[in-house]
């Protein structure tokens, strides 16, 4: 979105890479994303996303001036990052054994139902107003993941309907997981295809 110069390293989560000493040196709590900018170590989706808003400026993912529309920007993203997507991160399911399908699909249908209500007030285009926001950052992969749990979207028309509007962006068509130079081929469709992601579990 931001059009910003970047030098991308994989980190592949599925071979246990995050735990190697050296990424944990970067990034002690062994996740992804980390990013290594201005000389700085920094983590979390959603600080990361503020942090290049507020150093690299437009186009802005949070919005300027309008306190009521940043609230409801960085609502709809909590809503995502911290209340649905954590329940499916790798170690979550790992921990969860032989019930992690039912219990994925449980939480996401269960995160969807208030989201969608959520979006009621919020949305325009996108989630929240007509312009691209960090929430809408958040629930493109979110609904990704949501195929995988073969969750029934007709459930829930307002979230299908903007991730699809979302999806017709070149921004979001080349972010994704198919498009990245790591996807390991057994796990790829049809280069191309904004709909795939990787079977790990959200991680």
């Amino acid at each position: 979105m931001k059009q910003i110069a970047y030098e991308y390293r994989a980190v592949d989560i599925l071979n246990k890479q995050q735990h190697d000493d050296a990424y944990k040196a970067l990034n002690p709590q062994r996740l992804v994303p980390t990013l290594e900018i201005d000389g700085h170590v920094l983590t979390q989706s959603l600080s990361i996303i503020q942090y290049l808003d507020e150093t690299r400026g437009p186009p802005y993912l949070v919005p300027q001036g309008d306190t009521l529309k940043r609230q409801r920007v960085r609502a709809v993203s909590d809503v995502i990052a911290s209340g649905i997507q954590p329940i499916q991160n790798l170690k979550v399911l790992k921990y969860v054994g032989a019930n992690k399908s039912q219990w994925g699909k449980h939480w996401i249908e269960e995160g969807f139902q208030g989201l969608e209500e959520l979006l009621v007030v919020t949305a325009g285009k996108y989630c929240v107003g007509d312009e691209v926001s960090m929430a809408d950052l958040c629930l493109v992969p979110q609904v990704a993941n949501a195929s995988r749990y073969k969750i029934n979207m007709a459930s829930f028309p307002r979230i299908a309907r903007i991730n699809e509007a979302l999806l017709q962006l070149p921004a979001f068509q080349v972010s994704a997981p198919v498009m990245q130079p790591d996807c390991p081929p057994e796990l790829r469709r049809e280069r191309g295809d904004p709909h795939f992601i990787r079977d790990i579990g959200g991680a």
